[in-house]
This record gives structure tokens, C-alpha cells and sequence, in this order.
């Protein structure tokens, strides 16, 4: 279907047979893109304008409420007020030095973060795939430096299923052919385990040159993937007893999606490293860290890791103002009674149509029982006509994340739209 749509952008039925066709105006959009820009989207017929809250308005002036939030990107709502005051009061003042000259806020972002977090040390840099890039080099250092592996032979372990990007290296780590296929050769040194499965964590925490084991505590792109209770405790004690640093990437389910600051804190436990990006530039500007100790963190040399934009005066305001927004306006706690609420209304939906319904905070899945007469494309187009935006991911499993400040009336309005379309397809 998203073959289709690519190929064929005006395509009746990569549209959708039950959703309505675009304006002149918004297949403009969609033909400029397919024209100009390249195919490595799919994304889903609809040209956004503007953004409020938990709300945006396509080209069209048409209303949405986003159930996608940017892929958690957008976690404080679209244009929070303050992080937008933040970024303009600091464009006006300094917004890039380099790190080949200190500034006077990113030492103060840094005590902020680490202070928040528990952790010793921060590394800046831009993109969630940068920061998990930055722990991978971070624990191979580690690894020669401090546990003693012989020279070269470092291994970093990564559950299946996982997703971090798509650079060369998050496709050498990646077990889905989409993400791999036609991209070797790959970085060696990568090894896979299956998720939420401590005896298989176990037989390969057995080598001796295993450094650094990197796992999401939710997997996101995998469809909201909810490891059984107590795999993270377990986790933790097993990368102690085997001297192997634990990677917790957080890019997706950190910043308050999951109802928590971490999703490592729904278990109570804290990995050597964490990885952060997305909802941490607050949606206007890209922002990513990585937190860990002193040990781990003070291997890394002058010259031996570095970012031109990373640690940018602005990003760090930015960051500072949007991690406050969080802690401050209670949205940890909105997220938990906001995501019960949409979960205990998907949990309603008809069985013949919705196989599964995961969900944790604003962290949600739903699994479609896809027939020869829809999918889990066409339900996403025919909620769009609805006013509400998703998208699928795995073919048959639709996300919903949208930003953790939504309210209760708005989330009745919402799980009204998504079991009224979803059930209509009975």
C-alpha cells in the first residue's frame, strides 16, 4: 500500500477505497514532494500548516487532533508557549559558538539534566540516533579502556525488533530486512538477542567481550512492544553480574510518554547509560543527549567525539525549558490518566477487527486484524477524514501517542472518533 502511494501518488487506491480524495491545493503539496524530494517516506495524504496543543490545521484549514506527536517529538503540544518564548528570547542572543569555545549555558543545561536524572556526566549532541550513536562509541571505549576486551573485538548486544534510526550503524544492529536490506556491508561488532527474554540475555552475556547490551524499555517502532514486569530488574542484574554496560534508549519513551520521566522508572531501575532526543527539543529543535557516569563518560578524550551543533546555546535552552514544562505542569500524571482512559476505551473495540491493544501512559498500540477488504492504512486515512492523525507501523499496528497535554474532554472526543471508525469497518 505505501509502495503504491509512492509510485502513484494520485492512486485511488493507495487513497484508500473508504477515505476521501485530497484538494487540488493539498495533492499540489503531495506532487512537489514526490517530484522534488526524495522517496524515502510514506507518508500519510494530509499537508499540515499550523499547530496548537494537541492540535493542527492542514493547508486546507481543516482540523486534526495528532495522534502521532511527531513520533513522540511533540510530547509538551504542539508550540508550548514557553518553549516557544524560550527559542525566541535566546535567537536574539546567541544561538551557535561550536564546542571549540565554552558558553555560558551549556554547563548549566548539563548540571540541570545530570541533577534530574542521577547521573554524573551529559553529552550533547542533535537527533536521537546521534545520542544512541555516541553510546555506542562510549561503550566500545569503555570496553578496551576499562573491562579489558582485546583490541577491536568489542561487541555491543541490541534486542530484536529494535529501531534507533537509520544510519549505517542502526541498520547493522536492526533485524528488520525493511531497515537492512541493500545497505551492507555492516558495522561488525553487532550482535542480537531476543526481546523480553532473560535466558537468552543470559547465554549471551556469557562472552567475555561483550561491552554494552542497548535496548528500548518499550519498543516503539516494533509497535509499542511492553516487556512481562520485572525484564528490566532483570536486565539490570544481569549486565552487573557480567560486567556489561546496560543502554537504556529512551529517545522514544522518555520524556514523559510512558507517564514517567523514564520508562526505566516504572521499574525502579537506572541503566549505566541513557539515551534521550525527540520530545527533549520540545518540538522545535533537535535536541539529544547522552547521560552516564564518570567512568563511562571520561574514557572519551578531546578530539575523539564531537558534534559542530551539539550543545548549542539554544538547543540547551531550549531543552531546559522543555524538561521544566514537563516536571512542572503535570503531565507525568496526565499522561497515566490520560492513557487509561484511551486504553480501557480500545479495549472495547470488536475482537474480529482489533487483535491487541498494548499500551503504557500515552504510549499506545493497537493491533489490526487486517482482512482483504481493509488494513490498518485505510483505517488511519478514514480517521484522518474523521479529524484525527495516525499512521501504522509494521503494516498492521497503528500508534497512538498524542501529546501528553491533552485534556479529558479532548480525549473523549478522540476515543470516540477511533472507536467509531475503527468499528465502522465491521
Amino acid at each position: 500500500m505505501l509502495r503504491k502511494l509512492l509510485l502513484t501518488p494520485t492512486c485511488s487506491r493507495a487513497m484508500g477505497a473508504f477515505a476521501a480524495a485530497p484538494t487540488p491545493g493539498q495533492q499540489a503539496i503531495f506532487d512537489k514532494e514526490f517530484k522534488y524530494g526524495a522517496h524515502n517516506y510514506g507518508p500519510l495524504p494530509v499537508a499540515l500548516a499550523r499547530g496548537q496543543g494537541v492540535n493542527v490545521w492542514d493547508t486546507d484549514g481543516k482540523k486534526y487532533f495528532d495522534f502521532l506527536a511527531a513520533y513522540s517529538a511533540v510530547n509538551q503540544g504542539h508550540c508550548h508557549p514557553r518553549i516557544v518564548a524560550t527559542l525566541k528570547e535566546q535567537c536574539d542572543i546567541l544561538t551557535l559558538t561550536s564546542r571549540a569555545f565554552y558558553n555560558n549555558v551549556l554547563g548549566e543545561y548539563e548540571e540541570y539534566m545530570t541533577k534530574l536524572f542521577g547521573f554524573d556526566k551529559l553529552l550533547p549532541m542533535n537527533t536521537g540516533v546521534e545520542a544512541c550513536e555516541t553510546s555506542v562509541k562510549l561503550a566500545r571505549k569503555w570496553g578496551y579502556e576499562v573491562k579489558g576486551i582485546p583490541e577491536n573485538q568489542a561487541i555491543v548486544l541490541f534486542a530484536e525488533d529494535n529501531f534507533w534510526g537509520r544510519t549505517i550503524a542502526a541498520c547493522s544492529s536492526s533485524s528488520d530486512p525493511s531497515c537492512y536490506t541493500n545497505f551492507g556491508p555492516f558495522t561488525p561488532g553487532f550482535e542480537m538477542v531476543p526481546f523480553n527474554n532473560l535466558a537468552a540475555l543470559e547465554e549471551k552475556l556469557a562472552n567475555p567481550n561483550i561491552c554494552a547490551f542497548m535496548v528500548e524499555p518499550i519498543q516503539g517502532e516494533a509497535g509499542v512492544i511492553i516487556p512481562d514486569d520485572g525484564y528490566l530488574k532483570g536486565v539490570r542484574a544481569l549486565c552487573d553480574k557480567h560486567n556489561v554496560l546496560w543502554i537504556a534508549d529512551e529517545v522514544q519513551s522518555g520524556c514523559g510518554r510512558t507517564g514517567k520521566r523514564s520508562a526505566c522508572e516504572w521499574e525502579n531501575v537506572k541503566p549505566d547509560m541513557v539515551t534521550l532526543g525527540k520530545a527533549l527539543g520540545g518540538g522545535v529543535f533537535p535536541v539529544s543527549a547522552v547521560l552516564t557516569s564518570d567512568e563511562v563518560m571520561l574514557c572519551i578524550k578531546p578530539g575523539e567525539h564531537g558534534s559542530t551543533f551539539g550543545g548549542n546555546p539554544l538547543g540547551c535552552k531550549i531543552a531546559m525549558t522543555a524538561m521544566d514544562v514537563l516536571e512542572n505542569e503535570g503531565l507525568y500524571e496526565n499522561a497515566q490518566n490520560m492513557g487509561n482512559i484511551l486504553v480501557d476505551e480500545l479495549r472495547k473495540l470488536p475482537k474480529d477487527i482489533v487483535d491487541v491493544v498494548r499500551g503504557r501512559g500515552l504510549f499506545c498500540g493497537v493491533e489490526i486484524k487486517e482482512t482483504e477488504s481493509f488494513n490498518a492504512w485505510e483505517v488511519c486515512l478514514k480517521l484522518r477524514d474523521a479529524g484525527l492523525l495516525a499512521k501504522p507501523t509494521h503494516g498492521h499496528i497503528i500508534r497512538f501517542t498524542p501529546p501528553i497535554v491533552i485534556n479529558e474532554d479532548e480525549m473523549k472526543e478522540c476515543t470516540d472518533i477511533i472507536c467509531s471508525t475503527i468499528s465502522s469497518f465491521q
